[in-house]
């Protein structure tokens, strides 16, 4: 059985500053966004669309704050309301962790459309661009997790070869899924080769006839990240303060299903609708 390296969660310590290493795998995510976004726009479609790197620098801004005030108020509402609604005051204390990604997806919908209608572009045509080069600072996030010995996973048989005790958890004897690590490699490597690789298809933007479709990108990274995350929760510990819910399924699992559930909705609706190119 392996035992988490209790990582030093203090990157750079300068005295009068001290930068952690969750907020380098924050900023690493927002480095990659830009890059893969500004490689995205210079297909064809986004061509079409006359998208520049400008822009690409606005819609990680317009994302980044949709990311922080989604994912902290998603964390709030979903896990958490009674305890925020007795202490108010502690729903800006981000610095004290609690962040969802469900709600950190709402938010950047919402800044997304914003984005959207701001600069007068199709609302599907942004996500679609956005969808592929999120995975990888998911992929971030999740390292970010491990570093920290949190949202460890479930007890595991200890003759696993990867499986893992973490002293946060309060046993430095217990073997447990390094949940965060199976969550980097579906939620983050591989749904970004499925999404890219798809997006850079024909089939992605453009019906048989030659015209201009969106929202297939978007839906297959809802149906995506809902599958995966689903799977993933089965091994990773369920929040102490809420345990499982009806039929066994984690907080997580239901907010995934009508993820999926909108996701096929986008994709089916994104066939029967769209502009001549």
């Amino acid at each position: 059985m392996l035992v988490h390296p209790q990582f030093d969660p203090v990157a750079l310590n300068l005295g009068f500053l001290q930068i952690h290493w969750y907020g380098l795998t924050y900023l690493a995510a927002f480095g990659l966004f830009y890059g893969l976004a500004t490689r995205r726009i210079r297909q064809a479609p986004y061509v079409a669309g006359g998208w520049t790197p400008r822009e690409v620098e606005d819609l990680l801004f317009y994302g980044v704050m949709g990311v922080i005030l989604g994912g902290r108020l998603g964390y709030v509402l979903f896990y958490k309301p009674t305890y925020y609604l007795a202490n108010p005051g502690e729903i800006l204390a981000v610095w004290k962790g609690g962040m969802a990604f469900h709600g950190g997806l709402l938010g950047v919908i919402v800044a997304m459309a914003v984005f959207a209608w701001v600069r007068k572009k199709r609302f599907f045509e942004v996500t679609d661009l956005v969808a592929p080069c999120v995975p990888t600072g998911l992929a971030c996030g999740r390292i970010g997790n491990f570093i920290n010995g949190e949202l460890w996973g479930r007890a595991a048989d200890a003759s696993l070869p990867w499986a893992m005790a973490f002293p946060q958890s309060g046993s430095d004897t217990l073997a447990r899924h390094p949940s965060q690590l199976y969550q980097f490699l579906m939620e983050g490597l591989l749904l970004f080769v499925i999404l890219w690789c798809y997006g850079k298809t024909r089939s992605a933007h453009h019906r048989p006839d030659g015209s201009v479709v969106w929202g297939r990108v978007s839906g297959l990274f809802l149906i995506g990240y809902g599958a995966f995350r689903f799977i993933a929760e089965y091994f990773r510990e369920p929040d102490s303060f809420l345990g499982l819910l009806a039929l066994n399924l984690s907080m997580g699992q239901w907010l995934c299903v009508p993820m999926v559930v909108a996701g096929m909705v986008i994709w089916a609706m994104a066939g029967r609708s769209g502009s001549r190119s």
